[in-house]
């Protein structure tokens, strides 16, 4: 079974602050690191690492050949990535406080250059049962999503960055979301009142009787995660560790847990192995700085679960 990401592919610089600026405020950082990011790349790598037999397709420009350098170091399939001539890689301007929260900018570049023809000519290389995971990253996602359905492939959708074009999206054709609170609140359309206090139960039942054919798994930062595929309820805790860097968290628990589902299966017991995999190696990467850097290699997340249980 083979799992296809079609996501971004990001050059980040990553700038440590005391602080997040704020608006009308000048700082000055302490230093300057860049790295190979972008949540496409990212969980790419993830995946990559954690042993699943996975394909990258995305756009660079000529700049961002050291990405498709990355990707193969993680074991990652590259033959369906682009390079575009007339426009620069993505990329990302990220802050990071001494907390180890982190704030965001993204320049689309390249990753906003996806055609039609192109996303056609990917997907003739992959058919029904092969897994396709998007990001929203990348232009042209409706086309994406309606092309993988046709073709009878399985679609998993991190709604990351939430924006009005995930909406717009037709949501009815995807198997599974992985989501943090946030973007719960919004896919779900919840009023400011209902949304000030968000519930991890109430939110993921919620999102399984608005998407009943969907698998749904919903990050709660501190609380854990929490996954439904309507008939069962299954919670991971964190495993607490010193954070560092948050940036790769996400992309990270989405790799590992679903390397584990497309090798294993998404029985009751498959999804809480998945689901305790993922946790372990998302504490990894917060307690390192980086976006992919920080993603942890097989033998470090089994020699971490050791220790903690």
């Amino acid at each position: 079974m083979k799992i296809l990401n079609f996501g971004s592919l990001n050059i980040d610089y990553v700038y440590r602050l005391d602080h997040i600026v704020k608006k009308g405020e000048t700082i000055s950082s302490e230093s300057l690191n860049v790295y190979s990011g972008g949540k496409g790349l990212n969980q790419s790598v993830a995946l990559g690492k954690a042993g699943a037999e996975v394909y990258h397709a995305g756009a660079i420009g000529d700049d961002g050949k050291l990405l498709t350098e990355v990707l193969r170091a993680a074991g990652v399939n590259t033959d369906h990535i682009k390079v575009l001539t007339e426009v620069r890689t993505g990329n990302a301007i990220i802050q990071n406080d001494k907390e180890g929260d982190n704030c965001i900018i993204l320049y689309g570049g390249a990753n906003q250059a996806i055609t039609e023809e192109y996303v056609d000519s990917v997907l003739s290389d992959f058919g029904k049962g092969d897994y396709i995971i998007l990001q929203n990253e990348i232009n042209n996602m409706d086309y994406i999503v309606k092309k993988a359905h046709d073709v009878g492939m399985k679609t998993v959708l991190n709604p990351s960055p939430m924006n009005e074009k995930i909406l717009k999206l037709p949501l009815e054709y995807i198997d599974y979301f992985i989501l943090n609170e946030i973007e719960a609140v919004q896919i779900l359309g919840l009023s400011e009142s209902e949304a000030a206090e968000p519930d991890g139960e109430k939110l993921i039942k919620m999102l399984g009787e608005k998407y009943p054919g969907a698998c749904i798994v919903l990050t709660l930062g501190a609380a854990g995660s929490v996954y439904t595929d309507g008939s069962v309820v299954i919670k991971q805790p964190i495993f607490k560790v010193k954070t560092v860097d948050t940036t790769a968290a996400g992309d990270t628990f989405t790799g590992y847990f679903f390397s584990e589902i497309t090798k294993n299966g998404n029985d009751s017991e498959s999804v809480k192995e998945a689901m305790k995999k993922a946790a372990a190696a998302s504490a990894i990467a917060v307690s390192r700085p980086g976006a992919a850097p920080s993603i942890p290699e097989p033998d470090e997340v089994r020699e971490f679960l050791y220790e903690k249980l």
